[in-house]
Order: C-alpha cells, then structure tokens, then sequence
C-alpha cells in the first residue's frame, strides 16, 4: 500500500534534454514533467516524473508509491533522439532517491539558456540533468538545503558537494553556499546521518569480467566488504600503481606545463564547399585544406555519402571521376564474388565448418539487436537488417583472420546508415576496420596498449588525477574500455557519432586524437570524481551513467587544446613523442610536426599499426579462454587497396532476418566468459 507524503516542494516545467548536443529548438528531444520534494515516513525524497507519466499514474499529491531510492535505469543501447511518437518509453527516464543519497550535484549557472541540475549518488549513479525551462531550481535546492548541508567546491564553481553528518559543521550557516540567502538552522536537529551504501546492481558482473578476461588470477586484493566486493587488481605493463591510501588533494611534483590554449570549432563543410575542392576532372584539389576543414567542423550529412569515401580509403585521394567509375566495377564484381562464397556453402558443408558457423551466428544475433531504436533499423522484418548481416558475412570472406568480432556491427550501422549502398558499405567498413582491427585482437594487446597510453598521457598532463585514479584501484583505466573499443558509438547520439568519427579519421592534429578525447571527457569529469571522492565502483558507474550527457564540441575543443598544450612543451617524455607521433628534431626535443596528411591508402594504413606492449599483461590469464574469434595476424592479413567506385542509388534489400527482438542489446567481447559481465557493462 502507498505511503502518505506530505509535498514540501512542486515545479513544473522541468524537462530532461535526452540529446544534449541537439539544437534547443528540437522539442523532441526534450522530455516534460515535474519534480518534487516529498516527505515520507522513509525519509525525504527528490522525484522527477514525465508528464504524461504523471498523469497516467494519477498520483494524488498526498498518495506516492514508495520505490526504490534509486529509480533510474535508462537503456543505454538507445538512441537518445527519439521522437515523441516514443512517449511511452519516457518513464524510464523518471528519478527517485532519498536526498540523504545524495553525494554531490552540478548547478549551471544560467547566464545563458536554461538552468539545469544533475545530481549524483553516492555509490557513482548520475542522474540526467534536470532543465528548468520555468526557473525553479534556486528555490529547489534552498527547500533541500533544510534537510542536507552543502558546500561549494573550491575547484570548480559548479560543483556542490554534500556534507556528512556533523553537529558541529551543521550548527554553522549555510551561507556558504552563496545561492541562498536564508540559513535553515531549525531543521538541523532532523538531520540525521543515513549509513554509507554501495548499490552494485549490474556491475557485480562488471567486475567478474574484468576478473575474468582482463585482470590477473594471481594477485587478489580484498576491499572492505562495505565498499565492494572482491577485485583483482592488476597493472598494465608501464604502469606503476600508487598504493598510498588516500592521498585525496595532495600536492604532486610535476612538469609545469604552458597554458591550454582556447580553441575555436567551424562549421560544418557544406555541399557547395565540398564542390569547390573538385576540380573539372573530379580530383581533389588540397587535401591538407579539405581535412583541416572536416577536422575543425565535420561535414553536413548530404556530403558524407561521397566524403567518407575518401576518408576510408574507398577512394584515393588522387582519383577523378572516370577512375571512380572504372574502378567501382571492379569493387562490385570483387564484392559479390566473395558474397557468393557463404551464400553457396551447402547445410551438410557448413556442419564441418565450424569457425564459420560460429561467425554466422554471432552474426544473426548481434543484427538483430544493433540500434533498433533508430529509423534506418526499427520495426519487423526490416530488410536492411539482412543487408547489414550479409555485409559481415561477406567481410569474414574477405578477412579470415578477424572474422567476425562482436561489437564490429556497432562500427558498420552508421556507415549503412550513410551509404544506403550494400556494397559502398561494405568497403569503407573494411577500411575503418583496417584502422580499427587492433581493437579485436584475440588478445586483446591492442586495447591493452591504449589503456597503457591513456596512463602515460595522463600521468603527464594531469598527474593529479592520475594519482587519484592509481590509488582507487582505476590506475588501468578500465573504465575507458567501452570507449575506445568502439570509439564512443555509445557515448554520444548516432548523429553525433557520425560527426566524432570523421573527425577522428582525419588524422588531425595528430595520430590517436581518439585518447586526447578520452582525456578530455576526464577532465571534465575530474572534480566530480575527486571531490566525491568516488572509488573503483562509483568511478565505473559515474563514467557509464554520462553517456549521452558528454558535450562534443566542448570535449573536442578541450581535447585539441590537450594537444597544443603539449605541442608548446619544451620537453617532452619519448613515449609522449611517440604516442603522438611528434616529430623530434635534433636540437629541440620538444619541437613536433604539424597535421599530417594521408595520401592514397598510405594515409589509411599509417594509423593500423598493431601496438604491443613490451611486456604482457600475464598473457595466460588474458588471452585464456577467449575463443569467441580468431587471432588477427597484421602480416597474414589481407592489405586494402582500395580504388574507386562511385554514387549508386537505392539499397540491396532481401527478405528478413528471422525474429527479431526490440532492443538494442550491448556489446560482448571474444570470449564467451567475458559475455554477461560486458553485457551488462554496456547496458
């Protein structure tokens, strides 16, 4: 039965931005409701609810079911654009937690656009931010502060940090959290402290994946049983793990770096712009000016059909039109040749091919579930399922080696997306996969020496938060897996992925910009996750909770401000150099080259070297029982020379694929033991 509440706060016009890089003028991507502060026999407690929501459950005022204090749970395979015709899905987006739960929040200060709010828990849970489009938020937060002390962050002006229980801290005015004017002293004496709890949910399995496949048998490390469970810490080769307990704000020695230049972005480059870097023969004219463009804006969504082509390596960069043509011909025959090669293998054929009947089903199984939710994908019997299965078929046939891998349809949906073509599909996916394919080594060495090299960049440019992250048991950077594996596809909308990745495959300011992101979207992050004082778990579960909450230009600017940062640097570690691929002269070994340009498929390539650590992450443990695909050989493997087709309108259909379920599931890697813990990771 219902408890009675009594509501001490009530403001509508609060809205949840399920796009937070979408233009404030697309109303389907923000969701209405109301929030509420309401006393309970449980305690005091901060609802938010959809509109709709509301009035289909037709709470009264004075009647709340009382649920968990912890209510959020968005699917995190969704497209965050969905439309409103999508309304029914918005109460998964409701928020319900006791306000003694509360670690800390985040208050914009409305100098433009609407004031917002996120709040966060204490065991890491970040709740979408709270837009109030009717003001309201100021007057939110002085109701809470009767019930909680709060103090401004001495790092960052937008960071209000919950204090624990104290008599003493308590008796004193909340003056300082210089929003108010008015102290509540009277409500101390209700005060009353609620005990530390860490809700592991899903990331129990979390960390018996990351025991499993990535950590070390060898060496387990206990934490207290009322912080977490059990782990098993292991560094990455060159890293050395602090364990200093708690170092919190101390002072590190390090490099004094210069100042991080202010960055500025473009606009986008438009249909009319690609058409003047072509000359009368279809040739580009500069490519170092046309990839410096698409670096500093990205390209409309009308260019990337032809535009992409270029930058995977579909076309050369010296082709002209008749060449395109020419050599299109040929890609379609090659294409459909090696198609052909699955399509014909018989029942009785395919039971003693056992590699390829594992593949296929990985295969059929992914498709079904890769971005349902968006239009290109959704519904019953969508044929563009079946060209999206047949693409990674026919890309087994064509790389033996890497077969098929889960998480590569992740990378092919946008491209589908893009191309509308089966084959033009198919081969700018081979080419992002020849950038790509060391992410899917059976091994997983590739991923392992981009972990390693986040280390090093950091504990470089912020040795501060490298401590930090070192002594909570994160010093591997763990939490950055889903991130680079895929590169972002699950931290930002699918059109903002879009625009990251042409980004990225310029190859511009430098080789591996994808780990300056990585720093970047931690910086920004850095005093939510000191000052809460977050540990293994609560960092893995505020990193998963900020997906779709990241903004991209910002990140990207603060990103190449990383990279001009250390480019200005008089000394610079080798391994900085070589990460970034700075060109060191002879007298300044600070001194580094400017953006490089890829010329034909030399550009392509120069980004696909298989990196290996010069010592193995205890390789019997990592590489175990991962037999989910084959060991990609970077010598044996195939390499692509790619010519050059040309626009073909329409999209190869063909009939279903079987039963479909609705969701979008999430990515599991290689090994069949690592599937329920990554599942639930990326869920």
């Amino acid at each position: 039965m219902a408890s009675k509440s009594q509501v001490l706060f009530e403001r509508d016009g609060v809205y949840i931005h399920i796009n937070v890089n979408s233009n404030t003028s697309d109303k389907d991507a923000h969701i209405p409701g109301k929030v509420y502060l309401l006393q309970k026999v449980e305690g005091i407690f901060l609802e938010w609810k959809a509109e709709e929501v509301v009035s289909l459950d037709g709470h009264s005022e004075q009647d709340w079911a009382v649920i968990s204090s912890v209510g959020y749970q968005p699917d995190r395979d969704s497209d965050p654009c969905m439309k409103a015709g999508s309304r029914a899905e918005w109460k998964k987006y409701n928020v319900n937690f006791d306000v003694l739960d509360l670690k800390s929040f985040k208050r914009n200060a409305p100098n433009h656009g609407w004031a917002y709010i996120i709040f966060i828990l204490k065991d890491g849970s970040t709740f979408p931010a709270l837009h109030f489009h009717s003001g309201g938020s100021k007057a939110l937060l002085k109701e809470m502060e009767k019930f909680i002390h709060i103090r401004r962050s001495q790092y960052d002006n937008r960071l209000f940090i919950i204090q624990d229980h104290d008599p003493d801290a308590l008796s004193k005015s909340f003056d300082e959290l210089n929003l108010f004017s008015d102290s509540q002293v009277d409500y101390i004496a209700k005060f009353v402290r609620d005990p530390y709890t860490t809700t592991l949910g899903s990331f129990s399995r979390v960390t018996n994946f990351l025991r499993d496949a990535l950590l070390s048998n060898d060496t387990p490390v206990t934490r207290p049983h009322e912080e977490m469970a059990e782990l098993l810490q292991d560094d990455l080769s060159g890293m050395e793990i602090s364990t200093h307990d708690e170092p919190g704000f101390e002072v590190i020695t390090k490099t004094k770096l210069p100042p991080r230049p202010e960055v500025k972005r473009e606009n986008p480059l438009t249909p009319q712009q690609w058409s003047q870097h072509l000359d009368k023969e279809g040739k580009i004219k500069d490519v170092d000016k046309l990839l410096d463009q698409i670096f500093r804006g990205g390209i409309e969504p009308p260019v990337r059909l032809e535009a992409w082509k270029f930058l995977l390596g579909y076309y050369e960069w010296n082709s002209t039109y008749k060449s395109r043509t020419e050599a299109r011909k040929r890609k379609v025959d090659s294409y459909f040749a090696m198609k052909l090669q699955w399509k014909t293998i018989s029942a009785e054929q395919e039971k003693r091919f056992s590699l390829l009947k594992e593949r296929k089903g990985l295969i059929e199984k992914d498709v079904t579930r890769t971005d349902r939710t968006h239009k290109f994908f959704e519904g019953e019997g969508n044929p563009n399922l079946q060209v999206l299965n047949d693409i990674l078929m026919t890309y087994c046939m064509y790389n033996f080696d890497l077969g098929y891998v889960q998480g590569m349809s992740d990378l092919l949906s946008p491209i589908l997306v893009v191309m509308e073509n089966e084959v033009d599909a198919f081969w700018c996916f081979a080419g992002l996969m020849e950038r790509m394919c060391h992410n899917f080594e059976m091994d997983q060495g590739g991923m392992k020496a981009q972990l390693a090299e986040i280390h090093k960049l950091m504990q470089f440019t912020d040795p501060e938060l490298c401590n930090y992250l070192e002594s909570h048991e994160s010093g591997n950077f763990y939490f950055c897996f889903r991130w680079i594996l895929i590169h972002f596809k699950r931290e930002f909308s699918f059109n903002d992925v879009q625009k990251l990745w042409e980004v990225i495959w310029t190859d511009r300011p430098c080789k591996n910009f994808h780990l300056l992101i990585c720093l970047a979207i931690l910086d920004s992050e850095k005093s939510t996750l000191m000052e809460n004082k977050f540990g293994f778990t609560e960092i893995l579960k505020h990193i998963n909770d900020i997906c779709f909450a990241i903004h991209l230009e910002d990140t990207l600017k603060k990103a190449e401000g990383i990279y001009l940062q250390l480019k200005e640097c008089k000394k610079i570690p080798d391994s900085i150099q070589e990460i970034l691929d700075f060109k060191v002269s002879p007298t300044n070994s600070g001194a580094s080259s400017g953006y490089s340009t890829p010329v034909g498929a030399s550009g392509l390539t120069s980004s696909v070297q298989n990196i290996s650590l010069s010592s193995s992450l205890n390789s019997s443990s990592a590489s175990a029982p991962l037999t989910k695909s084959a060991r990609f050989k970077p010598d044996s493997s195939s390499k692509l020379q790619l010519p050059v087709p040309v626009k073909e309108n329409g999209l190869i259909t063909t009939s279903g694929s079987g039963s479909i379920t609705p969701d979008d599931s999430s990515i599991e890697i290689l090994s069949e033991n690592c599937n329920n813990g990554m599942s639930q990771y990326y869920s």
